[in-house]
């Protein structure tokens, strides 16, 4: 049977990854002209139920990696079962995501803010009713994972679209006629969270499969987790340091951020399509025992990453003065985003190639090397300018500095790591 092509596999895998970031920049639009208190509250509050999802996003991708190797093997059952107990997994990972901003909302956002005031208590406000979702959103990361990994992507198209619309829709609705303000953006969010939910736990019902949690598979999903998870918390931690170092600078620093943060998101995961088709074939590849399959796809996702952030760079730049006021009318905000634009845009080519790379390095298994490469990057370049720019006076160019240094060594690190062989005898994912 012929493996579908990189394409095949990353446009509707780009459908899906774009869908919620495109949600978030609209729903960043819709509350930005509700003034700068709004939009640095759901900058604040956003950015923990970011943080939240992004550190959990191995229920995504590391039950794509054992779904891929058993489905390559021929054992679609076992590749369906993965998929019950990332389930599983997910229902009890979200429930103590939504008990945690329930608890703790007032002291994280005052934290994130810089301390208590008008920002900090919008946070709190949105993180407490957009945290309900958390369960809803990782059971989705979960549905994603297993049917990525079945080389099934149309029906996560139809699902998460089927979300994101009715978030699209409810959103300026319920901030604006219903009079909700931020809080409609959060009910908006859970609203889409919970529609999106419920078609992946039909699909996975539709399979017949036993649904009774099996302690040693969610053990071992765990296992190849942890090195995602401690990979994402660096760079989560990364990602709110940055935020700190902005709130501190001013309420104007920090909404530019914001918009530009929320752009990389989006951006970032536009180009990791060729991340998840790459992870799905090589998955498969190595299940079936084809190394040189696997090696080839490298390089085509690879290519393909790089020709598609080039492209996405010339147009971030076309296009700076169209773009930047549909967020927002504040001239504050606008001029600090202007300085933001141009390290956002610069950066995208090199991000094409680590993002392809990164998930030819989690199709094969290789989560320890991407953990270590990450974690090293992070110290060694994101952290150490983004907690420099404040007593510096860098502003947000030394935050983002911090970033475009970041995606430069992990490039350096993916490049070496792929030209040798050690990442195609990493060891399997898969588990009983």
């Amino acid at each position: 049977m012929r493996s579908p092509s990189v394409l095949a596999l990353a446009l509707p895998a780009l459908v899906v990854l774009a869908a919620e970031p495109l949600y978030l920049l609209v729903d960043t639009a819709v509350v930005g002209h509700l003034g700068t208190v709004p939009l640095g509250g759901l900058a604040v509050g956003g950015g923990l139920l970011a943080w939240a999802a992004a550190l959990l996003n191995f229920l995504a991708y590391g039950t794509t990696a054992r779904a891929a190797r058993r489905a390559g093997a021929g054992d679609r059952a076992g590749a369906v079962a993965e998929g019950v107990q990332a389930t599983w997994l997910a229902l009890g990972l979200g429930l103590a995501v939504l008990l945690l901003f329930q608890l703790l909302a007032g002291p994280l956002t005052r934290l994130l803010a810089g301390g208590p005031g008008d920002v900090a208590a919008a946070g709190e406000q949105w993180l407490r009713i957009a945290g309900l979702g958390a369960p809803l959103l990782l059971i989705s990361l979960a549905g994603n994972g297993w049917l990525r990994g079945v080389q099934e992507l149309r029906r996560p198209v139809r699902y998460v679209l089927a979300g994101s619309l009715l978030s699209l829709v409810l959103c300026p609705l319920l901030v604006y006629p219903a009079g909700l303000g931020l809080a409609g953006s959060a009910v908006a969010n859970v609203a889409g969270q919970a529609l999106t939910a419920a078609l992946f736990v039909r699909a996975l019902l539709r399979e017949d499969a036993d649904w009774r949690p099996k302690w040693r598979a969610i053990g071992s999903q765990l296992v190849i987790g942890r090195d995602l998870l401690l990979r994402a918390a660096v760079l989560q931690l990364s990602f709110l340091v940055a935020a700190g170092v902005a709130a501190r600078a001013g309420t104007a620093s920090l909404g530019a951020h914001q918009i530009a943060l929320q752009l990389f998101f989006f951006l970032a995961l536009v180009l990791d399509a060729y991340a998840i088709a790459a992870q799905t074939l090589v998955g498969h590849a190595l299940g079936a025992n084809r190394p040189a399959v696997a090696r080839a796809t490298a390089r085509r996702v690879a290519l393909w990453g790089l020709a598609t952030g080039v492209g996405v760079a010339a147009l971030l730049l076309a296009l700076r003065d169209l773009l930047l006021p549909l967020f927002t009318g504040d001239a504050a905000v606008l001029a600090q985003a202007e300085v933001v634009w141009w390290f956002l845009a610069v950066m995208q080519p090199l991000a094409g190639v680590v993002f392809a790379l990164d998930g030819v390095l989690m199709g094969a298994g290789d989560v320890g090397y991407l953990r270590t490469l990450t974690i090293g990057s992070a110290v060694a370049g994101f952290l150490p300018l983004s907690l420099l720019a404040a007593p510096l006076d860098w502003g947000l160019a030394g935050v983002w500095t911090g970033l475009c240094l970041f995606i430069a060594l992990r490039l350096v690190g993916v490049l070496v790591r792929v030209a040798g062989d050690r990442w195609l005898s990493a060891p399997a994912t898969v588990g009983t």
